[in-house]
């Protein structure tokens, strides 16, 4: 059974890890179908009942995006808030699509990983930050998975660096 990666970077040719670990996932077919939210909405006029019935044929999802500002890319926000509704993804005999189906996440933090401790600049690890995105799969009662996170990646322009993240993440995705 293929891994749905959902990608939500709104200029993933400028990125670096994220464009990497893609290119990589791509040299998949088989393995891996990957879905850019900003490539196929560029106008953030998303297909709710496309989205929902994609989601339904997999069961292993993982939704790939840089940090922005402590969260995810706008229209990722959007997605969950526009897709993830009452009926389909929650509350009623007919809702939870998601039940059970294993569901992770992939992000590339520019900051460093001491950043994100209780030490260090924000006072917060990741975990905490994150805990909107875990709170939000259980409450649709997927199967949410620690997620994947390569760290410093504002500053990760040594190929060494960026091919090591890929080969970690790459190991991720093939074990979730």
């Amino acid at each position: 059974m293929k891994t749905l990666i959902i990608l939500t970077h709104p200029n993933i040719e400028n990125s670096v890890t994220n464009k990497r670990w893609i290119e990589e996932l791509e040299k998949y077919p088989n393995n891996f179908d990957i879905h850019q939210l900003y490539k196929v909405y560029p106008d953030e006029k998303i297909k709710v009942i496309a989205e929902q019935k994609l989601m339904e044929k997999y069961n292993k999802i993982i939704f790939q995006f840089p940090l922005y500002w402590f969260s995810s890319p706008p229209l990722l926000k959007k997605w969950f808030d526009e897709v993830l509704i009452y009926g389909w993804a929650f509350g009623s005999k007919s809702g939870y699509k998601l039940e059970n189906k294993k569901i992770g996440l992939a992000i590339s933090a520019g900051a460093t990983e001491d950043n994100y401790s209780l030490k260090g600049e924000y006072k917060h690890t990741l975990k905490e930050i994150l805990v909107p995105f875990e709170l939000t799969f259980k409450y649709v009662k997927a199967n949410y998975h620690p997620y994947f996170v390569n760290y410093g990646a504002d500053s990760d322009t040594q190929s060494e660096v960026i091919e090591e993240s890929t080969r970690k993440y790459f190991f991720f995705v093939n074990a979730f």
